[in-house]
């Protein structure tokens, strides 16, 4: 992160207003860039901008290049410029034709798993691909326009973003969905057997969060054919990421140090073993590569000293979550007492509830503890608001606070509950819902604070 201290807000797209939908990149997104300016806040932290495989989860999506058509205007046939497109597909994106391919059989076989279509399909057969991208040219040119329009937006919200010296903060999802582009277009790249089913997945051994761990069901990378190729594959994925958004989190960062490997057939995440990852590798690989690139570890939960030492060797800023700052346990890094610079401080993000909704769920005896501990914050006004004023007091070089938590919502507002798949990622705010005095109350903490941009 840059040297100056920096107060942010974490808003994915969809959440913005729009009437009959979840919100897109139309003059909304323009609108919350001058609400940001107005109140001081520099930096703007999203979800990942790609398509659900089903549902509205962005973290299992259909490509990690393409971007959510979803996001697009209503409009965006106006804004087609078809100069340019013609000369967009003289130097197309390396992922697009087989992300237009994909999408196109997907449909036509009812959106089943690419494992399950055709065997000429699944195994990419040339000639049949060939045909089937001949007699489907129309439709597979107008999801190449889709990208194309998202593309040029993108940028142009990204540039109008920087002018107003306001940075956008990305999200990369360690794995990706085995039912993508991605898997299906680069087989090699994945742990797959002889009929392209993974023979291991993804996942988290049980917890004090879950007896049974989090079993995710994404393929494993084949690290052995990555070392081989040089990491062509996320030299790609951090070039196209790095030309979208200022900062990148690395979701699981902790997979890059070792993995949960399930073996396919199991049905949860017990029996699993860690198998160590080449992330000391892949990121001295990165760096050469990409210089000026700017990655942050998302390094919640179970850490071990060795993801620590991966994180620390590069330089890498991870996360502190006010929320889990307050079980008075030694050496807890949320604490506001064990806050350091080279960090991201949040009161809680997209997988939390909402400060309001957390402090309304604390009985009465650890309320008066969590008081105690942010006395000196209580000017702020009402819970979330100290909470808000401690994270702008930590040394922490940015402080994040979700929407929901400036606007002072309880738990309906809550974006995701983890390990569960009903009623997440659908909240929207309303312009109306912004009060008058809302960006002042905000750069008034960010002035006291010293949170200038």
């Amino acid at each position: 992160m840059s040297a100056a201290k920096r107060a942010g807000v974490l808003l994915h797209p969809t959440s913005l207003p729009h009437e009959g939908s979840l919100g897109r990149l139309d003059k909304a997104a323009w609108q919350f860039l001058d609400w940001m300016q107005e109140a001081g806040l520099s930096v703007w932290q999203m979800l990942p901008l790609t398509q659900p495989v089903q549902g509205l989860s962005p973290y299992q999506s259909v490509s990690a290049f393409a971007m959510n058509p979803a996001l697009l205007p209503e409009d965006w046939q106006e804004q087609f410029d078809a100069t340019a497109f013609d000369a967009f597909l003289q130097d197309p994106p390396h992922w697009l034709d087989d992300y237009a391919l994909f999408m196109t059989l997907r449909e036509v076989f009812n959106y089943e798993p690419w494992s399950s279509w055709p065997d000429v399909y699944q195994k990419r057969d040339l000639l049949s691909l060939a045909n089937f991208a001949q007699q489907h040219q129309e439709h597979i040119t107008f999801l190449k326009k889709e990208q194309f329009v998202l593309g040029v937006i993108w940028q142009k919200l990204k540039a109008d973003a920087n002018a107003k010296g306001i940075m956008l903060f990305g999200d990369m999802p360690i794995f990706v969905a085995y039912d993508s582009a991605d898997v299906w277009a680069n087989p090699d790249q994945f742990k797959l057997d002889e009929h392209l089913k993974p023979t291991v997945v993804a996942g988290v051994p049980p917890d004090y969060f879950s007896e049974t761990g989090q079993h995710w069901g994404n393929p494993h990378y084949n690290w052995e054919v990555m070392l081989e190729d040089d990491f062509d594959w996320w030299h790609k994925r951090i070039a196209q990421a790095i030309s979208q958004f200022d900062f990148v989190r690395i979701d699981h960062f902790r997979g890059l140090e070792a993995c949960w490997e399930i073996d396919a057939k199991e049905e949860t995440a017990m029996n699993g073993e860690w198998r160590k990852v080449p992330g000391d590798k892949l990121l001295s690989d990165l760096h050469r590569n990409f210089p000026h690139m700017n990655l942050v570890a998302e390094d919640l939960g179970v850490i071990t000293p060795e993801v620590v030492a991966l994180k620390e060797a590069f330089n890498l800023p991870g996360m502190s979550v006010l929320q889990f700052g307050f079980n008075g346990l030694p050496d807890n890094p949320h604490d506001l007492k064990e806050q350091v610079e080279n960090s991201i401080v949040y009161t809680g993000t997209h997988d939390n509830d909402t400060t309001l909704g957390w402090w309304d769920s604390l009985d009465d005896e650890t309320r008066h503890w969590v008081d105690l501990q942010l006395a000196d914050f209580q000017f702020a006004g009402d819970m979330p608001w100290p909470l808000i004023a401690a994270a702008m007091s930590s040394p922490a070089l940015t402080m994040i606070a979700p929407l929901q938590d400036y606007l002072g919502l309880a738990t309906e507002a809550r974006m995701n509950i983890p390990g569960t798949c009903d009623g997440n990622w659908a909240w929207q705010f309303e312009w109306q819902e912004i009060p008058n005095d809302l960006s002042a109350r905000i750069k008034t903490l960010i002035k006291k604070y010293e949170r200038i941009a």
